[in-house]
C-alpha cells in the first residue's frame, strides 16, 4: 500500500535521521535506567523485572526499527546501523533470557582491561623470552585478583604442589578460580 510512496519515504534529511536516532538512544536508555535499578540483585529478581519492564521496551523496539529503516536512505550510516542490530537481535536481547548476563560487555572490559594493558606493556621487555614471563606472571595476578584470590600465597601453594609432584592430568584443581578462598585471607605473622 505505501509501495509507490517508498521513493519520497526514503528522501528523509538528516535532521530527521537525527531525530530518529535520538528516539533510538532513549528506547535504550530506559533499557539502562532498569539496568540501574536491579544491579546488584538476586539474578533471579534480575530476570523477573527484566521480563516484566525490558522485555515490552524491546519487543516494541524492533518492530520500530524496521519501521525506520523503511523510510530512510538504504545507503545511510543510520541503516547500516539499524541493519546491524536486526542482524544481531537474537545476542543483543539474549540478557532478557539468561540472569547472569549484563546488558552490555562493559563490566567485562573494564575487568580485563588492566590484564591487557600489562600484557601490552610487556612487548616494550627487552627481552622476549622475558616479555612473554612478564604478560604471564601479570595474566595470573590479575586472574587471582579478579577471583579475590591472593596472588602471592596461590603462586606459593601451586608452586609447592608442583614441587610435591601434582599430577599434571589434574591442574585443573589449580585454577585461581578454584583455589582455596582461605588462601586470600590475611595471615598472621609469626613472632
Amino acid at each position: 500500500m505505501l509501495e509507490p510512496f517508498a521513493p519520497a519515504l526514503r528522501q528523509i534529511g538528516p535532521q530527521q535521521q537525527i531525530a530518529i536516532a535520538e528516539a533510538a538512544v532513549r528506547h535504550i536508555a530506559q533499557l539502562y535506567a532498569m539496568e540501574a535499578v536491579i544491579r546488584g540483585s538476586s539474578p533471579d529478581i534480575r530476570l523477573a523485572a527484566r521480563k516484566e519492564h525490558s522485555l515490552p521496551i524491546v519487543a516494541a523496539f524492533k518492530p520500530w526499527f524496521e519501521k525506520q529503516l523503511s523510510m530512510i536512505s538504504s545507503g545511510s550510516t543510520l541503516a547500516e546501523d539499524i541493519r546491524y542490530a536486526l542482524n544481531h537481535w537474537q545476542r543483543l536481547t539474549r540478557f532478557l533470557e539468561d540472569r547472569r548476563l549484563e546488558l552490555d560487555t562493559n563490566p567485562v572490559e573494564n575487568a580485563i582491561r588492566p590484564v591487557c594493558l600489562t600484557r601490552k606493556n610487556a612487548l616494550f621487555a627487552r627481552h622476549e623470552v622475558g616479555a612473554e614471563n612478564w604478560a604471564l606472571l601479570a595474566s595470573i595476578v590479575a586472574i587471582c585478583k579478579l577471583n579475590d584470590v591472593n596472588p602471592a600465597a596461590y603462586i606459593a601453594e601451586t608452586l609447592e604442589t608442583i614441587i610435591d609432584g601434582h599430577l599434571h592430568s589434574r591442574i585443573e584443581d589449580f585454577m585461581p578460580w578454584r583455589f582455596r578462598k582461605t588462601s586470600s585471607q590475611p595471615q598472621s605473622g609469626c613472632g
